[in-house]
């Protein structure tokens, strides 16, 4: 279904692109002069964005000044993809004509059918029709040539661009591990170290002669082993590397106070530290929708798209997430240091989505 609806996209994107060859040169022609004016650049661009849909080319950081050169040498290529979709035009009429007058029997042209001429007309037609698709589609190559040769941004450029990325994502990383250093420590002093001193306390009147207490030294102790295993569960999940990232997810649901509902569908296994950070983005949002949403379920999707990983987490709760928050952060930055991409939708009222690509080639 693709490969027919292909043909026709075809052919109406190169005669498209012969009118809009013609607007461009006549644009270029008024307006060269004041190639300087913002108002001039505007309309470049907006005609540069019109030819780049129509190519479905995607060039990112385009550079915005070859735009007027660009509109200049693609008339070339546009009208020659004219002629080519009129010689197509033309060669579909005469063989819709010729079928026509000797399916009814009629001469064409002074021409009666007969075996060796219907022969010849079918072989002549079919190698002209190829020729011509042939043309169409070199005329859409050279197009798409031409404008990555006058739009792509400068290598140099785009090198400068993706080492300041990566000095930016490397400072984030640093940023965030320092930032979980500082919340491993803050657990650790204010929940599992006050457990540990009163745990201590109670040993210590216990042996003085209050043998009730021994059971609330129990409690205790149980208490601080759960609270210090979910620190340890925060730094590194200990069943992610054996069992896999769905059961360390179903770990997270069955640990939530509120409802989790986990789907994991992964056809095979990601990098280590894809499913790492996969379980660290599902397992924050979950955190923070029990504790700051007001939430009743949230809802985990772990699927695989293309090369991507996606995880997607959505919660029912009132909304108003803060993208600037020291947990939602140090996840985005976990995400940009594998060159992924992170988004959060929170509006008033909710729901809140958190979603997570994570690349695996």
């Amino acid at each position: 279904m693709r490969s027919v609806l292909s043909g026709p996209r075809l052919v109406g994107a190169v005669a498209a692109g012969a009118v809009t060859a013609l607007v461009g040169l006549l644009f270029v022609l008024v307006a060269a002069p004041f190639a300087d004016r913002p108002a001039v650049r505007a309309v470049a661009a907006r005609l540069t964005r019109l030819e780049l849909w129509r190519l479905r080319l995607d060039l990112p950081g385009r550079n915005e000044e070859g735009e007027l050169r660009y509109l200049a040498a693609r008339t070339p290529v546009g009208v020659l993809g004219g002629i080519v979709v009129l010689l197509l035009v033309i060669g579909l009429g005469a063989a819709a004509m010729l079928a026509w007058s000797w399916g009814r029997g009629e001469a064409f042209d002074g021409m009666l059918p007969t075996v060796p001429l219907v022969a010849y007309m079918s072989l002549s037609g079919c190698v002209l029709l190829f020729l011509d698709v042939c043309g169409l589609m070199g005329v859409e190559a050279l197009e798409r040539r031409l404008a990555v040769r006058f739009l792509a941004p400068d290598p140099m450029e785009a090198l400068r661009r993706r080492i300041d990325e990566l000095t930016v994502s490397r400072a984030g990383v640093v940023a965030a591990v320092d930032a979980e250093r500082r919340r491993i420590e803050r657990d650790l002093h204010d929940g599992v170290q006050q457990r540990l001193v009163a745990l201590s306390m109670l040993a210590g009147r216990a042996r003085r002669g209050r043998p009730e207490l021994l059971e609330q030294l129990h409690e205790q102790a149980q208490q601080a082993l759960v609270e210090l295993r979910e620190v340890a569960w925060r730094v590194y999940p200990s069943g992610l590397d054996a069992d896999g990232l769905a059961e360390a997810l179903a770990g997270v649901a069955e640990r939530s106070p509120v409802a989790v509902k986990v789907t994991c569908e992964l056809p095979e296994r990601p990098p280590a530290a894809v499913e790492a950070a996969a379980y660290f983005v599902a397992s924050e949002a979950v955190t923070n929708a029990a504790k700051h949403s007001s939430a009743t379920l949230v809802t985990i999707d772990v699927r695989r798209q293309a090369t991507m990983v996606v995880v997607r987490v959505e919660d029912d709760g009132v909304g108003g997430a803060d993208a600037t928050g020291g947990g939602l952060t140090g996840l985005a930055q976990r995400v940009a240091a594998l060159d992924g991409r992170f988004t959060l939708t929170s509006p008033p009222g909710g729901p809140t989505v958190i979603e997570a690509e994570l690349p695996c080639a």
